[in-house]
């Protein structure tokens, strides 16, 4: 069969290989988008990022009602529809799919469902509907995603044990449900089922949720966790579970003993794992590390050079807008530009209760690595907007280097603070100094005076709370 030719074949349909295809085509080339699935978008819109933040504003209208019985007005207990809650946040994925689409179309973009196997450098099978179909290529990018890690000894073949992608077709509300892992999808998707009405009961089995964030911007998500939730364990162990009839019985191991408990559902989040396996890679000259994510330099190409990796299969912080960004990293340098993925300021959202939002140097790297830095904070407490949007419970705080006084980190805990966090962004992608942010004029009443107050702090003198002054 003569193969299809084409000068770049994208492998995958996420918010990095949809990216890297448009930019491609953008540019001129003659590009083909090769996913299983029929709706563009990948994991992010379709099983992951999208759905799961259509969920938890919907969830969140019932905590905002509950809340507003505090400020006199009062409604009455919602009462939830899951067929229409499922229908209209399918809805919402149609529509960005379709939009997806018919972006490719306009673009000149042909796309090809099935799934792909590379058969050597320079060509990819991929079996579609209708037979097989071989592409001839120039140059491949990669960028088919990750799946949530499934232990074996959880893995029962049972529907009531759930990764995020069955948790986010809400097919019921079980009354009990046990979330394995305080990481961001745990935290999450327990907060959507809480507010449901599902006695949740957290663990993790580490000493703390949300590893690697700084433990005041922690610590108003826990407080709410403390209170939505039925209980939040930390150094608990899942060792194993076991159907029982209509339920899953769990043993945990906590504080040195065993216990048996009995949940009516159970939600794993304990991570994800790269889609490498059944690629074909074997027939390349593609290399994996230690962990099986695809080795890649700084331009996103891996050990074989027709072919660049990027997105979840790359490694690093599992993020859609970093797949995004590695997409035009990649183009660009199949295009012969110089462009390379350093230096780059990649922040974190997690779309808890209260959010919380960071970017650059952490106060708990800057711990780990020795680096010396003075951190200013700035509470909500005294930020008007906050107080009248009943949400007093943020924190926004900067990470300064003394000698320079540029802004190496932001991190924001409170309302909005996915929102708020890309104004950090640019700030330390510029090599913004406190002093810039400080002297730049924030509008009133608002979060983001929260950023302009927080510099204030460094120099002592803010004007809504008090604070030393430094010499």
């Amino acid at each position: 069969m003569e193969p299809i030719k084409t000068e770049i074949v994208v492998v995958g349909a996420g918010p990095g290989g949809y990216a890297a295809a448009f930019y491609a085509a953008d540019k001129g080339k003659k590009v083909i988008l090769v996913d299983r699935a029929e709706r563009l978008g990948g994991v992010c819109l379709n099983h992951g990022c999208i759905p799961s933040k259509a969920l938890l504003h919907a969830t969140g209208m019932i905590r905002d009602a509950e809340a507003s019985n505090a400020r006199g007005i009062s409604f009455d207990a919602p009462r939830i529809n899951l067929d229409k809650l499922r229908a209209w946040k399918d809805s919402v994925l149609e529509k960005l799919g379709q939009g997806l689409g018919m972006l490719a179309q306009k673009r000149g973009v042909a796309l090809l469902r099935g799934k792909g196997h590379f058969e050597d450098s320079q060509t990819l099978r991929v079996e579609t509907p209708e037979g097989q179909k071989f592409i001839g290529y120039e140059k491949a990018i990669i960028a088919v995603g990750s799946r949530p890690a499934m232990p074996a000894a959880f893995d029962l073949g049972n529907k009531r044990v759930m990764t995020s992608t069955e948790a986010l077709e809400i097919e019921e509300v079980p009354k009990t449900l046990l979330v394995v892992g305080g990481g961001y999808i745990g935290m999450e998707l327990g907060t959507v089922y809480a507010t449901l009405g599902s006695e949740v009961v957290l663990t993790e089995a580490l000493s703390s949720t949300l590893v690697g964030v700084d433990s005041d911007l922690v610590r108003p998500v826990m407080r709410y966790a403390d209170k939505a939730f039925k209980e939040v364990r930390l150094s608990a162990k899942v060792v194993k579970m076991a159907t029982s009839g209509k339920q899953i019985k769990v043993t945990l191991a906590v504080g040195g003993q065993q216990r048996e408990e009995i949940y009516d559902r159970v939600l794993v989040s304990v991570g994800r794992l790269p889609n490498c396996k059944d690629l074909g890679l074997e027939n390349t000259k593609v290399a994996l590390d230690e962990k099986g994510f695809i080795r890649v330099n700084g331009q996103r190409q891996t050990s074989d050079p027709a072919i660049y990796a990027i997105g979840d299969v790359a490694g690093g912080a599992l993020l859609a807008h970093k797949a995004s960004k590695e997409a035009r990293i990649a183009v660009e340098a199949i295009t012969g530009e110089e462009s390379a993925f350093e230096g780059i300021v990649i922040p974190a959202v997690v779309f808890t209760d209260p959010e919380v939002a960071w970017c650059g140097l952490t106060e708990t790297e800057a711990k780990e690595k020795g680096i010396t830095v003075q951190v200013a904070r700035f509470p909500w407490a005294a930020s008007g907007r906050a107080l009248t949007l009943d949400r007093p419970d943020g924190l926004t705080k900067l990470i300064i280097e003394p000698e320079t006084e540029r802004i190496l980190g932001v991190g924001i805990v409170g309302h909005g603070a996915g929102e708020l966090i890309s104004e950090g962004v640019l700030a330390v992608q510029m090599g913004a100094t406190a002093r810039d942010l400080a002297e730049s004029v924030h509008p009133h009443p608002t979060l983001s005076e929260t950023l302009m107050e927080c510099a204030e702090v460094f120099y002592g003198f803010p004007t809504h709370t008090l604070t030393p002054k430094r010499r």
